[in-house]
């Protein structure tokens, strides 16, 4: 078998923390490509190396001594070399770092040292080969992830080497600069070097052993996901999941590699293995929630709207025109209500109704603030009678007024609108129903 494994912040904060790292890649010798992150926190009080070298880049900028900012994060790394007994020196790659500072090279490259000196001790450490990302990633002239040219280079570039340590979260554009993913993004190379060697596996290791089926912030214990399928996993990620970047799904879901999110500190535990597809049903009759607050409901009203080619279209670029997007659009026979990011509406809101008005000539508008969305995600839903009607009775004998409801063809998912205050409650009272009376 072929794996490749990807290490998160939390699993490479401390040499202790490398050691562990050690003992899981070595203890399977399956597990031949490593995509490391940057340090993580030590401690809840602690300082992630990514952030640190954001405000070093910031102060050099602005013009400001930074060296002394650049002299704690080389400090972070000398700690973790000497702990791991390694013969590795760092002093040539932090003077280049220093003058590429001063010559302010960006962001995206302040961003991206951490992960790139990560992965320089992590090959050390392993003994094999480092390639840097920025010569095996790319992205196109206007900052978009390149994936085929990615997928040529890196394959070849693989194709003849055992092991290897692919620093994660950057890449490089045409003419050469560094560009980076997303925060998180390490997430996201691990799924691209997987579909690059044709892994059988891609094993993401985390400080979580795995997706649970709920918030633990709302939910006290709640249980985990043992199976999960890319679909599910899309949704829940979309309303707030966190444990993994959602676009790092997509690489490997075309090329059909499960990923096993593991717990570095638990490695014992089975964590969550996320799939293409599965005959498996999951155990409960929904796989999971997840939701986001802070949202607006506008309600359109129309007679006949029905009726008027054109109408739903007119709506939507009013929204179209000032840049905001939609989340969800139920409508029902002379009426139609989009949701949107209360955040992102608040500022542009008379100029979006001012072009309703003038686009679709509604007979009434609408608005109702401080909303939630929840999510219940499932494929073993559409195989389960009175989904919905149990939602309903779950909310109802809680005193939760549900403002939306709206489910997918596909049965997958079963999106909820609530209040903002009730947003908690309502989770706690469906995963009560779904999980707790299974127990």
């Amino acid at each position: 078998m072929k794996k490749v494994v990807k290490f998160g912040g939390s699993s490479l904060a401390s040499a202790e923390q490398f050691k562990k790292v050690g003992e899981i890649i070595f203890a399977d010798t399956d597990r031949r490509y490593v995509v490391p992150s940057a340090p993580g926190k030590r401690c809840a009080s602690d300082i992630k190396v990514t952030d640190m070298l954001y405000q070093c880049y910031a102060a050099a900028e602005a013009g400001e001594k930074y060296t002394d900012l650049l002299e704690k994060i080389k400090e972070r790394y000398q700690e973790i070399i000497v702990g791991l007994g390694l013969n590795l020196s760092l002093e040539e790659e932090f003077q280049k770092i220093e003058s590429f500072f001063a010559e302010k090279a960006g962001k995206d490259y302040a961003a991206s040292r951490g992960e790139y000196l990560n992965g320089i001790v992590m090959a050390n450490y392993l003994g094999c080969e480092f390639i840097d990302a920025a010569e095996v990633i790319f992205f196109d002239e206007e900052g978009k992830f390149d994936a085929d040219r990615t997928n040529k280079v890196l394959s070849k570039r693989l194709a003849n080497l055992e092991r290897a340590v692919i620093p994660g979260f950057y890449g490089s554009c045409p003419n050469g600069t560094v560009k980076t993913f997303s925060r998180g993004g390490s997430d996201i190379t691990g799924s691209i070097v997987a579909r690059a060697v044709k892994a059988d596996l891609y094993e993401n290791w985390t400080d979580v052993s795995g997706f649970l089926v709920a918030d633990p912030h709302i939910i006290k214990n709640p249980m985990a996901i043992k199976m999960i399928t890319y679909k599910e996993l899309r949704e829940l990620s979309y309303m707030g999941a966190t444990v993994l970047h959602e676009d790092s799904i997509f690489p490997v879901r075309k090329a059909g590699i499960p990923i096993n999110i593991k717990n570095t500190n638990k490695p014992e535990d089975e964590g969550t293995m996320i799939v293409q597809s599965t005959c498996r049903q999951a155990e409960y009759t929904i796989t999971g929630i997840a939701g986001k607050k802070g949202f607006v409901a506008v309600n359109i009203e129309k007679d006949m709207m029905n009726t008027e080619i054109g109408f739903g279209r007119k709506v939507l670029e009013a929204f179209e025109s000032q840049g905001i997007s939609f989340e969800h659009v139920p409508s029902g026979i002379d009426t139609m209500t989009v949701f949107v990011h209360q955040e992102e509406f608040e500022g542009r809101e008379q100029a979006v109704l001012s072009a309703i008005h003038r686009m679709a000539e509604p007979d009434m508008i609408e608005l109702e603030s401080d909303l939630a969305l929840i999510a219940v995600v499932g494929r073993s839903m559409k195989s389960n009678r009175g989904v919905a009607a149990r939602i309903f009775a779950a909310l109802a004998h809680v005193n939760i007024n549900i403002k939306m409801i709206d489910q997918g063809s596909s049965e997958l998912n079963i999106i909820i609108g609530v209040k903002n205050s009730d947003f908690e409650g309502a989770i706690k009272a469906i995963y009560d129903i779904f999980v707790e009376s299974q127990l």
